[in-house]
């Protein structure tokens, strides 16, 4: 069983950075997948960085290059920061948890970039 916490979020701006937290707590063994989606106005929800437990990354071709998704085994934690952040960014960003075929979700945290 696994609870994800997220932090962070809130008011950017274009070309400004924003920084988010997620942390995980419950009885789990480990964590096969842990990153970040996101939900964009009009939109379906999509990945946006995803790390494995032994820190493989991938990212969305979106933000390629601008964020960057940060994986501590040892808090339970993964981090994402986002730069040179975009209008089209603006959405409702979710952590997101794997653990074998069992998937778990934070709340969501708002992030919003005026064009």
């Amino acid at each position: 069983q696994v609870e994800l916490a997220e932090s962070g979020g809130g008011l950017g701006r274009t070309g400004g950075s924003l920084r988010l937290s997620c942390t995980a707590s419950g009885r789990f063994w480990s964590i096969s997948q842990m990153g970040w989606w996101r939900q964009i106005p009009g939109k379906q929800r999509e990945e946006v960085a995803l790390v494995s437990e032994t820190g493989t990354t991938t990212y969305a071709e979106s933000v390629l290059g601008r964020f960057i998704a940060t994986r501590d085994n040892a808090r339970n934690t993964v981090d994402l920061q986002m730069n040179s952040l975009k209008a089209e960014d603006t959405g409702i960003y979710y952590c997101y948890a794997r653990l074998g075929v069992v998937i778990y979700w934070g709340q969501g945290t708002q992030v919003t970039v005026p064009s």
